[in-house]
């Protein structure tokens, strides 16, 4: 496993006593990530520095494409360990179960839904019906956009945003980043070009006052480093709607795998002041999320 970029260590270091001392609220991990055990996540994540870690299960089928484990098992390690970790709710959201399977798990605590990365249009009366239990219940839901994948018709979004303005959504993954510049090719994942001004990820977060970003992932982590100067003023335009991530399946927390660190370090380096930086990596998901 690769270390960490030099550029990238010295933009920790540089953070000194006053970064290790930060919170960090991680919104974005896993329970059996590809068959890493829960004691490997739980060293991950407090050698990584997050003080407290979302877990967003799968549902009753896929398995979020990487041996996701479901909602049992996210109450499960947040009972074990309740001040670190919280845990969303998740179903499939076309079949007859999505509603008594989430609310289940809402009432035994979860403080979302999602992610929802299912194989339906993002704009879909499934998708409706999502927002209706988050309306419900008053809570947010984490959105997975993939091109022909997940949450399809990315560029339709802002209808449900209108249409539900009172509930908070949190975008994730490759088409929701890759989209904030104005020239994406929706059939690449990665984009590695100069951003393009007003992408439609941009102008969500610009003219819509639900909805989020979530810079977890490899797709996050692409976001801050294809264009660090686009990327500077993208932190200070929407630093109150940012969340910092892992989704990583790493165990080491210190390697070119470690989405979460790898991300630290590029907001800590390329946020205009600590003020943005303490924002992004804590105060928007403790405000969002209601996290003690």
């Amino acid at each position: 496993m690769k270390n960490l970029t030099r550029r990238e260590f010295m933009a920790a270091a540089s953070a000194g006593l006053a970064g290790a001392a930060e919170p960090h609220i991680d919104v974005h991990q896993h329970t059996h990530y590809r068959g890493r055990a829960d004691d490997a996540l739980v060293a991950h994540q407090r050698k990584m520095g997050a003080a407290k870690t979302v877990l967003l299960p799968a549902g009753s089928k896929y398995g979020l494409a990487a041996d996701c484990y479901g909602n049992d098992s996210v109450v499960a390690l947040a009972r074990r360990y309740p001040k670190e970790f919280y845990f969303f709710a998740n179903e499939l959201p076309d079949i007859a179960e999505t509603r008594p399977v989430i609310e289940k798990y809402l009432k035994l605590g979860a403080i979302g839904i999602g992610e929802q990365k299912f194989p339906v249009e993002c704009d879909s009366k499934h998708i409706h019906l999502i927002a209706e239990i988050a309306r419900e219940h008053g809570v947010p839901v984490i959105m997975h956009f993939e091109h022909n994948n997940y949450n399809t018709g990315f560029e339709r979004f802002y209808k449900v945003l209108e249409k539900f303005p009172t509930v908070n959504f949190i975008g994730h993954a490759q088409t929701w980043w890759g989209n904030i510049s104005r020239d994406h090719d929706q059939k690449v994942m990665y984009p590695k070009t100069k951003v393009v001004p007003g992408g439609i990820t941009d102008r969500l977060l610009s003219d819509y006052a639900n909805i989020y970003g979530d810079f977890s992932a490899g797709s996050g982590l692409n976001s801050l480093l294809r264009d660090e100067d686009h990327a500077r003023g993208f932190l200070a335009r929407h630093q109150d709607r940012l969340l910092w991530g892992s989704d990583c399946v790493d165990t080491d927390a210190s390697g070119e795998d470690c989405y979460g660190s790898r991300s630290k370090a590029a907001i800590r380096r390329l946020a205009p002041d600590a003020k943005i930086v303490r924002k992004i990596l804590y105060e928007n998901a403790r405000r969002l999320l209601r996290i003690s």
